[in-house]
This record gives structure tokens, C-alpha cells and sequence, in this order.
């Protein structure tokens, strides 16, 4: 296969498998600490209570976006056929900008966010291509 084609293919695949992982730990979250009276897919509703919540609720999401970028840069590491390193950490990259864009759109509490922003994304994307490279 083509090494440009399989890079590309580890990225999206890192990113695709990372966001179901990210995905099944929140969704995990919600159903072991729910949040009475409020529908989670309803942004509006979710951004309102977010300063009401204990720190159980940031439990799974901060799990969902550390242990998601872990596994996609692992994967992504493990497919890319140059430069594996740069494809992990492109998928971490990728796992920051959708960080940075829920912490803006679902405001949580300081903590959470500068917890979520500092050691979710690049130390899991690198520690996931430590793994992938041992």
C-alpha cells in the first residue's frame, strides 16, 4: 500500500477508533452518575448545569478524552508506515481541537478544563506511541 495512503488511513482510523473509545466512557459516565432531569444530547441544557455538577460528573469525560487519544495515537502509530510518531500526535492534535471546542461550547468548571486541556491530549497522544512503539 501506498505509505501516504496508509498514513492517512492511520490517522483517520486512530481518530475514528479514539472517538468511539472517547465516546463509550462518557456514555459509561452518564449512565453511572446521571444527571437528573437533563437530556446529555441537549447542549443547552448540558452547558447550564455544568457549573452545578460534582466533580464524579467530569470523572468519565476526562477518561473518555484521555484513554480515546491513548488508543488513537496507539492505533495510529501502529498502521502509519513513515513518520508514526507525527501521525499519533496528529491524532492527538485532532482529539485537542474537538477538546477545545467542547470545553467552549459546554463551559465546565476552571479545574476541569485546564485538567482536560493540559493532560488529555499531547501526553496521552505520546504516551500512546510509546506503548505502540515497546
Amino acid at each position: 500500500m501506498n505509505p501516504i495512503l496508509k498514513n492517512i488511513l492511520a490517522v483517520v482510523g486512530g481518530w475514528i477508533v479514539g472517538s468511539v473509545v472517547n465516546m463509550g466512557l462518557i456514555n459509561t459516565g452518564h449512565k453511572m452518575f446521571p444527571i437528573v432531569g437533563i437530556d446529555i444530547n441537549d447542549m443547552t441544557a448540558l452547558a447550564e448545569v455544568m457549573p452545578t455538577l460534582d466533580a464524579k460528573h467530569f470523572l468519565f469525560p476526562f477518561l473518555g478524552h484521555a484513554l480515546g487519544t491513548l488508543v488513537g495515537a496507539f492505533l495510529a502509530y501502529k498502521i502509519a508506515a513513515t513518520n508514526k510518531m507525527k501521525m499519533a500526535m496528529i491524532v492527538g492534535v485532532l482529539f485537542f481541537l474537538g477538546g477545545i471546542m467542547v470545553n467552549y461550547m459546554i463551559t465546565g468548571p476552571m479545574w476541569f478544563t485546564i485538567t482536560d486541556i493540559v493532560l488529555a491530549y499531547f501526553p496521552m497522544a505520546w504516551l500512546g506511541a510509546k506503548f505502540a512503539k515497546n
